[in-house]
């Protein structure tokens, strides 16, 4: 299968790298420190489920240079989806499939502004990865699963192939929405307390916190009519006992690392779409009002 994983950062280069380890003709998209690392030295990932090295992976800095492909990896930070939706158009044709893997919610939507509904479809990742250095991807913990929509038949069987944790769901919209409900609250309050999820959960304040953030975007979600189940926070609350105690959340990562936040995105959008919807958020107001000075970066703040 031939695939161009458009960010090649945690999410992309994990399972972009367990896809051309395993024969698939794959294309990275990346920019920076990142990329040069990457042609010096290959493209190196560590693992609990097995580190892999590649010598000479397929490296570009813009979607121009590499063609139409089958499937593209989305998997830019959520600021750049749409400056990265407008270079789409090389790499497609009718039967492309864009599989966005951001964070937030609104990405597929953001994607039909600038290329057919056709070629957009739905993705969801779950997993623990992080830039450990320029060309060193860092999975940590064992948990790593995609769930893709309708249409990415050869996708998965191509994901199954790579021993990729992958799931087809009929109704991936509601997947995606699982996925946000969970990220808000676990990003919101990791960031919050520059703690691991192990310290977050433990201590009876930060649980309480991560348990109403994702109450309030269940119940966005809920009046958006996604049909998420009454008892999802409570089996979301008990799957967080089960992670690695030492996992960061992405926006943890780049919190620390003085990058820019995808928080306008998570506790921001769930804050700003509730508050158009007649809908209350005091805790994802809050937790975003307190990230805000650093959503530019730690040396830049808010305006």
């Amino acid at each position: 299968m031939r695939i161009a994983v458009y960010g090649t950062g945690g999410v992309g280069g994990y399972f972009g790298a367990r896809l051309a380890a395993a024969g698939n003709e794959v294309h990275f998209i990346a920019r920076g420190a990142h990329l040069q690392a990457m042609r010096e030295k290959g493209l190196r990932v560590e693992s609990g489920l097995g580190d892999l090295h590649l010598e000479h992976p397929l490296l570009h800095e813009a979607p121009s240079a590499i063609g139409p492909v089958d499937v593209v990896v989305f998997a830019v930070k959520l600021w750049d989806v749409e400056a990265a939706a407008q270079q789409l158009k090389p790499l497609l044709h009718e039967r492309t499939l864009v599989i966005p893997f951001q964070n937030g919610i609104e990405a597929p939507e953001l994607l039909r502004k600038h290329i057919s509904s056709r070629n957009v479809g739905g993705g969801v990742a779950y997993i623990a990865t992080g830039i450990k250095a320029p060309g060193v991807i860092l999975h940590t913990g064992a948990m790593q699963r995609l769930l893709v929509g309708p249409g990415a038949e050869a996708f998965a069987q191509a994901c199954k192939g790579a021993a990729i944790n992958v799931e087809q769901s009929a109704d991936i919209d509601r997947a995606r929405w699982e996925k946000f409900v969970f990220l808000v609250g676990l990003s919101g309050v990791t960031s919050l307390a520059r703690r691991p999820v192990g310290a977050c959960r433990a201590d009876p304040e930060l649980r309480a916190t991560l348990e109403a953030a994702m109450a309030e975007s269940w119940r966005l979600g809920r009046q958006r009519g996604v049909a998420l189940q009454d008892g999802f926070v409570a089996e979301r609350m008990r799957f967080i006992d089960t992670l690695h105690a030492d996992m960061r959340t992405s926006m943890q990562h780049d919190l620390e690392n003085g990058n820019r936040l995808e928080a306008p995105w998570l506790c921001g959008a769930v804050a700003r779409m509730s508050r158009e919807s007649g809908l209350e958020a005091p805790v994802n107001r809050t937790i975003y009002a307190a990230l805000r000075p650093y959503v530019h970066g730690s040396a830049v703040e808010a305006a």
